[in-house]
């Protein structure tokens, strides 16, 4: 596979604001997508020796796995615009970043609610998503 995969939380809203803001940003289509919900994305998750039980973003890139803060911003470095200087900040202690990433993900549904089922993408963008 070339580029990268994103397992996301396919019934967090926040999660599926995230992808569409990563493809609106990725005009090169360098990931594709997959939720963690489904049977694709837990076979991926035990691929890559990442615990069946997060429900963090999962960046698979490379042959290895980022989850949290490090995944996130590893992604902003292939967003088109400014969004690559995001990634300055792998720089400060993944304790520390995980420490804010962990606060705002204990909060998302609350946030900014959950659905109750995955997302079904448009016809545009289905190629993009792992079945």
């Amino acid at each position: 596979m070339m580029g990268a995969l994103i397992l996301f939380d396919g019934v967090c809203n926040l999660c599926n604001r995230s992808v569409q803001f990563i493809i609106k940003r990725d005009p090169e289509g360098y990931f594709r997508f997959c939720s963690l919900q489904s049977e694709r994305g837990r076979q991926l998750l035990s691929e890559y020796g990442v615990s069946s039980e997060t429900d963090s973003i999962v960046l698979i890139e490379k042959g290895k796995s980022y989850i949290k803060s490090g995944a996130a911003l590893r992604i902003c470095k292939h967003l088109s615009g400014g969004w690559k200087l995001l990634a300055f900040f792998l720089i400060i202690p993944a304790f520390i970043r995980d420490f804010i990433y962990d606060f705002v993900a204990r909060n998302r549904y609350r946030w900014f609610g959950k659905r109750e089922e995955c997302m079904i993408p448009s016809a545009e963008i289905k190629s993009r998503f792992l079945e």
